[in-house]
Formats: structure tokens, sequence, C-alpha cells
């Protein structure tokens, strides 16, 4: 369980995270959502140790994390942050192996090199796996730092906008495949989603943002209701149901 306890964010004086405490159930794909600059990925980034809070805490499984030591703390949380950039030539398969550090010290073992392959094979990157990163498209490179955080074997995994520069069919893909981390390997997965009704499909549970503030945090299909929505976005949201599924029709709001 990650428990996020009245942490906020200033930049100056503007908050841009204010007193934010939410729980992240184990187990679970949990969506956050909301307008831009409502203080997602901000919030994920202090979770994740890449950005210090001005005040609060983060807890994983009881644990604060200022005081976890990097390495166990990287055997524990995985991070896929909005924009990636390597100024060296790697393949696929040498980033993917990347995931392996915290346990291998970059000398990968027999059990690094299985879980490297099947990370690839989740991905369906094995027949490419040769590729270098700087001769893929934005989401097959996006598709190879996901591969990454799976080698890295996290309970934990956070991907902030992972479908980011992928088209229909690979960021149905994705989301079929960290449901499949919750479901199969029992993964607790915590993503940054702009599409509503991915969230509304895959998710758990949904935490709503805006303004800086956690404004809804509960099961996605007490998060998907027209007026939960309308209070978040400021714009009417009709909803359909299709195939057991809660459709946000945003399009001609």
């Amino acid at each position: 369980m990650i428990q996020v306890r009245s942490l906020s964010k200033f930049y100056g004086k503007k908050p841009v995270v204010e007193d934010v405490t939410v729980t992240i159930h184990p187990g679970k794909i949990t969506s956050f959502i909301g307008p831009n600059g409502a203080g997602k990925s901000t919030l994920l980034s202090m979770v994740s140790r890449l950005l210090d809070a001005d005040s609060g805490e983060v807890l994983v499984d009881k644990s604060d994390v200022r005081k976890m030591k990097s390495q166990e703390f990287a055997k524990r949380v995985s991070i896929l942050k909005q924009s990636n950039f390597m100024d060296v030539r790697l393949t696929i398969r040498e980033l993917v192996s990347f995931g392996r550090f915290p346990y291998s010290k970059g000398r990968l073992t027999e059990e690094d090199e299985r879980i490297v392959e099947q990370s690839l094979e989740y991905m369906h990157l094995t027949e490419m796996q040769d590729s270098f990163l700087d001769e893929l498209s934005g989401g097959q490179r996006q598709r190879a730092f996901i591969a990454m955080v799976i080698a890295q074997d996290t309970e934990y995994v956070l991907l902030d906008e992972p479908l980011n520069n992928l088209d229909m069919k690979h960021s149905v893909q994705i989301m079929k495949i960290l449901r499949r981390l919750v479901d199969e390997l029992g993964k607790t997965v915590v993503i940054v989603l702009h599409d509503i009704n991915f969230a509304s499909v895959y998710s758990d549970r949904i935490v709503a943002m805006k303004d800086g503030r956690v404004v809804k945090d509960g099961p996605t299909e007490e998060i998907i209701q027209s007026a939960a929505l309308s209070e978040i976005y400021d714009m009417d949201i009709p909803i359909q149901e299709m195939n057991n599924c809660r459709i946000c029709v945003y399009f001609n709001s």
C-alpha cells in the first residue's frame, strides 16, 4: 500500500499540489485524471522521489520513502516519466536490461536474462529487440521504456502518461498489458491518464485532481458519473453503457 499524507508542493508561492492525502490500494490499477495543470504528474513525481515535497509524507508499505535506501526503493517502486531521453545509442534489449540494474548492478544473471526476455515478450518487442532506439517510432520507443519498467519487477509501477505518442491500437495494447500485470502478477499500477475512457474501461479506482487538490477518489464506477465528471472538468459529459463499460461522450459536449 502507498499512503500519501498531506503532501504539498509550491513553486514560489503558487501551490501545485496542496495538502493531498490519498491511499493507493495494492493489486489494483489506480488512474489519476483531471484537467491540465491539476498536479497529477507533480504528485506522481513526489511519490516516486523524482521531486521533493515541501510538506507531507509518502509511505510505501509503512516505510517513509525519504528514509529508504535508493536500491531498496528501486526494488519496490518503478517509474516511467512523461518524457524519456537517453544520449547514448542503445538497442531495445540493452535498454530493457537496465531495468535489472537494482538487482544485477550490470552483471546479468540467468534470472535477469529470463526476466528481460519475459518483458520483451510482454511488450511484443522480441523480434525487434536488436533495433536501436533512434531507429524506432515514438510509439515503439515508448513500448521499449515500458518494457524496461516491467523488467524492474517492482510491486508498484508508476506511469506518467504512458500512452503519449501511441496510436489507438498500441494504447489499447498497453492498457491490456497493465491489466495483465495486475491480474496475473499481482502488481499495483498507478497511471496518469488524459483519456478518461481508458481510465473508465481499465481502472479499478480513480483519483481525480483539480487545482492541485484531490476532488474525487473512489472505485471507477463511482467517479465515472456525469455529475462527478462535470465537477472535475467543468463541462457536461454524457455517459453511455457499451459492453458493460461506461463510455464518456465528451466529443460534442
